[in-house]
């Protein structure tokens, strides 16, 4: 069996999608040939912990945990302990950085941290990664991003061995909705980081289509054919043993985070008009919001005409927020508020499609989720601006349900092709072809 270092800042027992992405690569790679060995951080400021994931990594997967220079503890000191900050509440497309420690700390992020704030991993992590190649006998090498730190550590690695490396996004860098609003001179490192490492990379594979767009059009040298889609998926395997029945309100649950332009604000709105004209009342509907959500958000909960129906609750291990979707009438659906999310597929819709609930989806008109929810059957989306749209799935979701009709019918055969384990076979495919 072929051996592959996999560089992943976030793994077990880090929580959220991206771990999902990379830990399930990590899974399934060996039914294909490739043994991975993974080189993550010893001490990493994750946004969301999830200790239950270290039980999924294989026993016979080789983890080693290099220390990492945070720069978020001295964060949290200059700003007086606000470590939720870090997360949900500061980001640049709602923040309103009033006070000068904002600011400031914007500043320092946007002109010193490139390409991100895990930049310090590079001290450590270069020196042990080659150390791993030589004692495992590694013949290629796998990188997961963001962080984008971690496709530099791949680079100077490869750079060092002349191995093949495949190096994995899951978003674009630079020009994307978390990119620091940087000014002319670390904007121009930045760029030529990202132009490198597509040029140096053997190949690189990507969550979505959207990825090979932006990198195409940044640098149109670039050859698409180096570029692969390897789209995120769903695990049956993780899924708990729950089986769904009826509820007495029709309940629609949301997992995830909500913040910046990430809003419940078009959902609240369309269960506004609903009430007005009489179909809905808040005693119909029990609303259920499972994870991390910014102050803002709150507030738009505790405003609503529903917030008698709104449930929160705060994040939970990976298994029981899927069962909480299980259990539900339907999941909700949330993209950003941005033109670039008309190409965003997050791994949580792969999820959704899973657990085989009918989506609610707030997303872009003729976007690539609502191409993936028509191909699959598996729900009904409109965007953020049409109420009435969003309105009108809402209402014909509960008046199906009302009438003990079938919801959403999903195509069985057009789900399953998104298994976990068909992506990890993707890449194995990839780091075959590279190491030819």
């Amino acid at each position: 069996m072929k051996k592959v270092l996999v560089v992943a800042y976030h793994f077990p027992p880090g929580g959220g999608p991206g771990v999902q992405r990379v830990l399930k690569h990590v899974t399934y790679l060996r039914e294909a040939g490739w043994q991975p060995v993974v080189m993550t951080v010893e001490n990493g400021d994750f946004p969301a912990r999830d200790e239950s994931l270290l039980s999924k990594i294989p026993k016979d997967v080789t983890v080693v945990r290099v220390p990492i220079l945070e720069p978020y503890d001295i964060y949290r000191r200059f700003m007086g302990g606000k470590g939720a900050a870090i997360d949900v509440n500061v980001n640049k497309a709602t923040s309103q950085r009033t006070g000068w420690k904002e600011r400031l700390a914007e500043f320092i992020r946007a002109t010193f941290f490139i390409p991100d704030a895990r930049v310090g991993w590079l001290l450590t992590a270069v020196k042990q990664g080659e150390a791993l190649i030589r004692e495992h006998s590694i013949e290629a090498i796998y990188s997961s991003s963001p962080p984008y730190t971690c496709a530099l550590i791949a680079r100077a690695l490869k750079r060092r061995t002349n191995l093949p490396w495949v190096a994995g996004f899951r978003d674009p860098w630079t020009e994307f909705l978390t990119t620091p609003d940087r000014w002319f001179l670390p904007a121009a490192i930045d760029r030529s980081l990202e132009r490198s490492v597509f040029q140096e990379a053997s190949a690189v594979e990507c969550a979505w289509t959207g990825i090979i767009d932006d990198a195409v059009r940044k640098y149109p040298s670039l050859s698409r054919e180096k570029f692969y889609h390897v789209p995120n998926g769903f695990d049956a395997s993780d899924f708990p043993n729950v089986a769904y029945t009826p509820n007495s309100k029709f309940t629609i649950t949301y997992t995830g985070s909500m913040y910046g332009r990430r809003t419940p604000l078009a959902f609240l709105a369309a269960l506004d008009l609903l009430r007005s004209r009489g179909r809905v009342t808040p005693d119909d509907v029990h609303l259920r919001f499972v994870g991390r959500f910014g102050d803002e958000v709150h507030a738009m909960l505790d405003a609503s005409s529903f917030s008698a129906s709104i449930e929160r609750i705060a994040y939970v291990p990976h298994e029981d927020s899927v069962g909480f979707l299980m259990r539900s009438e339907a999941s909700l659906l949330i993209v950003d508020d941005a033109k670039e999310s008309a190409e965003i597929v997050p791994g949580k819709v792969y999820e959704y499609l899973g657990v085989g609930r009918p989506v609610i989806a707030l997303a872009p008109r003729g976007s690539a989720i609502a191409r993936l929810l028509d191909e699959t059957h598996a729900g009904l989306s409109a965007p953020q601006d049409d109420i009435e749209g969003i309105a009108s799935i809402i209402d014909t979701f509960i008046t199906r349900w009302k009438r003990g009709e079938v919801v959403m019918h999903a195509e069985g055969d057009e789900v399953r092709k998104y298994e976990r384990r068909a992506a990890a076979h993707q890449l194995a495919h990839i780091l075959n072809m590279v190491s030819t």
